[in-house]
């Protein structure tokens, strides 16, 4: 008997971990809207709040991911393309296993002044808004419509390598359908990036 109660636990376990890491499907109405998250000016947010007219973008990132690293180069100029087309971004840090390790708050703060960040970037405490999104990896997009609707997720565009060298940017022209009231090209992309360090 104990040994069934015990298999029966295994498998709801289980279940429970593949649910928190299956990501939301084109379609999926935005989560944790309301959750507060501290940024590295020290201001606090929800999503909501960072929403603009035509949608919201949010972000996945780290600082010590090397896939981050290689797509960091872009952040500015989506966050730049955003703001013209009316949808707001935010940058999440969903590192809680590793904090001490390179993604406190403070780690954060030195990116974001070293890398001259013009967007919002914020501590994602307890990976809340990464697990509710069911986000695995850094960096990993997703863009909302204004009715706060998944329209696109995955990758910024197809070549970490070089920003001039790309074939695809999935996230440029997503959001530039979005501003156009257009249908998105493509609405999701394969994603390449180190995997969320969760607390275990």
């Amino acid at each position: 008997m104990k040994k069934i109660q015990l298999s029966v636990l295994i498998c709801l376990l289980g279940t429970l971990t593949v649910q928190a890491q299956t990501a939301l499907r084109i379609g999926a109405q935005l989560q944790a809207a309301d959750q507060e998250i501290e940024d590295t000016s020290g201001r606090t947010w929800t999503l909501e709040q960072k929403k603009d007219t035509n949608g919201l973008l949010v972000i996945f990132s780290s600082n010590t991911c090397p896939w981050v690293a290689k797509w960091e180069d872009r952040y500015n100029f989506i966050s730049t393309l955003a703001n013209i087309n009316d949808v707001g971004m935010i940058v999440l840090n969903p590192n809680e296993r590793i904090r001490s390790r390179g993604e406190s708050l403070d780690d954060m703060r030195r990116r974001a002044q070293k890398q001259g960040y013009n967007f919002t970037y914020a501590l994602d405490e307890d990976h809340i808004i990464a697990d509710a999104f069911g986000a695995t990896r850094t960096p990993e997009v997703f863009l909302f419509d204004g009715n706060s609707i998944l329209v696109y997720h995955g990758a910024i565009d197809d070549n970490a390598d070089d920003a001039n060298s790309t074939q695809k940017n999935f996230l440029e022209d997503a959001l530039n359908a979005i501003a156009n009231g257009e249908d998105i090209p493509i609405q999701q992309s394969k994603l390449s990036g180190c995997g969320i360090k969760r607390s275990e």
